[in-house]
């Protein structure tokens, strides 16, 4: 093992997921059709449309979007949405097949950014949809305690009937905006999930490259020097050449979580190919060049057996 250091359109739905997809999935079809950009006030727009499809909000964008029709920033005022500029909303693809060739670089970069994009994006509009169920929530409760004082007064039994029709409506609305957060919220940790595997080597389970990039960036220079060491496994490709490349990638895996073990506490990256990065932490070079030689040892001294 070689080493080098250096220092360093609405549809009727009576919940929100149904046989359409799911109330967010609905939002972001909307979305695109309309040519909006996934901002707050546009999903606030589109929930308010999806959520209710008999309320004559809907009713009206129903009558405005027939034949295909997309809506303009007038109509959209006009019926009390607010339009902020930005890119389009473009709903993803459905993933590919796994490719046997690695994913380039930049389109791991791309997909990354665009997860942190929608993060965001669904952390604004959970925090519209709680805003909303708090509001609704209180005006129910006032209503309702308003509604016993006038149910006591026989002489105006109309009034009490729309009042009780009023709390109804209101209840399932609550109904709905706690679907809507419940789903928000699971939404959020499926990003976070997705988040954590973009900065995760599949092969080895190790961190990868763009961990280790953040990492550097982010060091505390206060808490000492910062080394960093590049480790090359020798003559990998002979191992590919004689055994073929299931076995290879257990070697790889096997060498990765052996320098990683030997390295605790500090950082252990798969940097690319048959190369592992170590970002040392408060040691200074001197020390960092007899870690690295004491992992190499520890590599030189495991004897492999090929199970097959």
């Amino acid at each position: 093992m070689a080493k080098t250091v250096s220092s360093a359109s609405p549809r009727r739905s009576d919940s929100v997921s149904d046989e359409h997809g799911t109330l967010f999935d609905r939002i972001g079809h909307f979305l695109t059709a309309q040519g909006l950009s996934p901002a707050p006030p546009h999903y606030e727009f589109a929930f308010a449309i999806l959520s209710a499809p008999d309320m004559p909000l809907a009713k009206a964008v129903a009558r405005l979007t027939e034949n295909g029709v997309r809506l303009t920033r007038r109509d959209i005022e006009r019926l009390g949405g607010r339009v902020v500029d930005g890119a389009p909303l473009i709903q993803p693809s459905p993933p590919r097949a796994a490719r046997a060739d690695p994913v380039r670089r930049e389109e791991v970069d791309t997909a990354i950014a665009l997860v942190v994009e929608t993060q965001q994006q669904v952390d604004g509009f959970a925090r519209i949809v709680r805003t909303m169920q708090d509001e609704t929530r209180g005006f129910g409760r006032d209503l309702a305690r308003s509604a016993d004082a006038i149910t006591q007064m026989a002489e105006i039994d109309e009034i009490a009937q729309i009042t009780s029709t009023m709390i109804s409506r209101i209840h399932d609305s609550e109904v709905r905006l706690a679907e809507a957060t419940a789903e928000a919220d699971g939404l959020r940790a499926k990003l976070a999930e997705a988040q954590e595997s973009a900065r995760r080597d599949v092969l080895t389970g190790l961190p990868n490259r763009r961990a280790f990039e953040e990492a550097l960036a982010a060091r505390d220079t206060r808490a000492g020097p910062h080394c960093v060491a590049v480790c090359d496994i020798d003559r990998f490709k002979h191992i590919n050449d004689i055994h073929g490349h299931g076995v290879g990638d257990r070697v790889l895996t096997a060498i990765g979580q052996t320098i990683a073990a030997e390295c605790a506490p500090h950082l252990v990256v798969r940097h690319g190919g048959e190369e592992f990065a170590v970002l040392l932490s408060g040691v200074d070079l001197a020390d960092a060049a007899i870690l690295l030689d004491s992992v190499r040892g520890a590599v030189a001294a495991k004897r492999f057996r090929n199970r097959d």
